[in-house]
């Protein structure tokens, strides 16, 4: 079951699955999402991995401060939450917006990284221009508005209209996230620019991306991977954003290789 503890002033919503004793693997979760977003990699884990999942700020059971945020903020936010828990060394593994956090992990405090996994993320918004209109409707239409635009970002047509449960489960993920911590993570991912910070990431480093993703696309990982120095992209096909989600299994199958290897 979840818990939540005091981290860098805030109460942070996290969750163990697998041995006690075993390496420690903490998953970062997207905008407009919370730790669920990663159910489906917990059987592919659990046997030998400790995973630690948690919410970002403002989203799930995190607590929601005023916006705007920072990356600077957020990856605060995730150092503190390993000091809390007693934890000095992880494999981070981030997924869009979680994937923003583990850059600047890599980048700044690289000694408590075992291994990196930056899924369907971009090291710089090419058009900033979108998020002042999703702030406006998050916060004069609410959350559930944004819903089908979201999904249709998220994952292809094709498993949209066979995946109708998990369309629904995600759905509702994305319509309970609390407005003012999906505005202020919103501002963070506007003005975020990373790229000239990938250099310095020596951690060894999996680059995951669905090959169909409109928002933080194959080209987006490519400049990543180009960037970071011996790392490894894996491109998972009839996969839009959220890749862990739709490819399970292919993504499962990449991850756990990776992990084992590091």
């Amino acid at each position: 079951m979840g818990d939540t503890i005091k981290a860098n002033g805030v109460e942070i919503a996290y969750r163990f699955d697998g041995p006690e004793n075993g390496p420690v693997v903490m998953l970062s979760n997207s905008l407009a999402s919370n730790y669920t977003m990663w159910d489906a990699q917990i059987p592919a884990l659990a046997d030998k991995y400790r995973i630690l999942r948690y919410d970002q700020r403002g989203h799930g059971g995190s607590e929601v401060t005023d916006p705007p945020y920072s990356f600077e903020l957020l990856l605060e936010d995730a150092r503190a939450l390993l000091g809390a828990l007693g934890i000095d060394k992880v494999h981070f593994c981030g997924l869009s917006m979680g994937g923003m956090t583990g850059q600047l992990f890599g980048a700044k405090y690289p000694e408590m990284l075992k291994s990196l996994i930056l899924c369907d993320t971009t090291s710089r918004m090419p058009d900033p221009t979108v998020w002042p209109a999703r702030i406006k409707a998050a916060r004069g239409d609410g959350m559930a508005a944004l819903a089908p635009s979201t999904l249709e970002r998220w994952f292809t047509a094709p498993y949209r209209a066979k995946a109708r449960k998990e369309m629904d489960r995600v759905g509702a993920m994305i319509a309970t996230t609390p407005v003012e911590g999906f505005v202020g993570c919103c501002m963070a991912i506007a003005s975020m620019d990373q790229t000239h910070l990938l250099s310095r990431i020596r951690t060894p480093t999996l680059i995951l991306v669905g090959e169909d993703d409109p928002s933080t696309t194959v080209e987006h990982s490519e400049t990543i991977h180009g960037e970071i120095v011996g790392s490894k992209l894996v491109v998972l096909e009839n996969a839009a954003h959220l890749s862990n989600i739709e490819q399970a299994a292919d993504f499962n199958k990449a991850l756990r290789t990776f992990l084992d290897k590091h």
